[in-house]
């Protein structure tokens, strides 16, 4: 009796903590997904944010916020699309993947230094040629 009991017990706490678990994802603002599914619309947005956090002055008060988003929309966008096989051919993805990676690896080496002014060109030229892509693409 002392053993069902005690399996009971360990069962309805599995539960109950994998029921508050999902809860608390659900909850949180990472688990709603800002990206909307399309592709052209989200890499336009992404563009935009991008811009403004690498534009933004080194002694910006929100600098460390906007960088954290940067980095989870990157995250957020590389995870959605980079298994997308129609994708794939596309110049403004391929594009696009470049300057992310770009990106990524300055805030990941260097996450308390502003952008290069040379990376922030090399952006800006990418971002640029992203958007005629999808142009054409459209």
């Amino acid at each position: 009796m002392k053993k069902i009991l005690s399996r009971l017990v360990a069962l309805t706490l599995v539960c109950f903590i994998s029921f508050i678990g999902l809860v608390g994802v659900a909850a949180s603002p990472a688990a709603a997904d800002s990206l909307t599914g399309n592709y052209r619309q989200d890499t336009l947005e992404l563009v935009e944010l991008l811009r403004t956090t690498i534009n933004l002055p080194k002694d910006a008060p929100d600098r460390t916020e906007a960088q954290s988003e940067a980095r989870q929309k990157i995250n957020d966008f590389s995870a959605r699309y980079r298994r997308d096989g129609s994708l794939i051919k596309l110049s403004s993805f391929t594009t696009m993947r470049t300057a992310l990676n770009s990106l990524a690896g300055h805030y990941s080496s260097y996450p308390n230094r502003p952008v290069p002014q040379k990376l922030k060109d090399r952006l800006e030229l990418e971002f640029k040629q992203i958007e005629a892509a999808l142009r054409r693409e459209a």
